[in-house]
């Protein structure tokens, strides 16, 4: 995915008086909004992975009941 700047610089931005003037944050709140934004993002991956560990996990035991049962399975490639 690509991201576009131009975009990203107005969203970031307000629009001021009724002239259509654009104030853009301070250079201090900007970096906060990013910091606070990757942390939120960090999380998030954080427990993505945590879900799909315990989607293996269930998924290593139902495999390992089948071949308890006699079914076998073999990898697709």
């Amino acid at each position: 995915m690509e991201v576009n700047k131009d975009n990203l610089e107005k969203a970031l931005s307000k629009k001021g008086s009724e002239k259509g003037e654009i104030l853009t944050k301070s250079k201090e709140s900007e970096i906060s909004f990013h910091e606070g934004a990757l942390n939120t993002l960090a999380a998030e991956r954080t427990e993505l992975l945590r879900i799909v560990q315990n989607v293996e996990k269930i998924m290593q035991l139902h495999l390992s009941r089948l071949s308890e049962l006699g079914v076998n399975f073999e990898e697709k490639k």
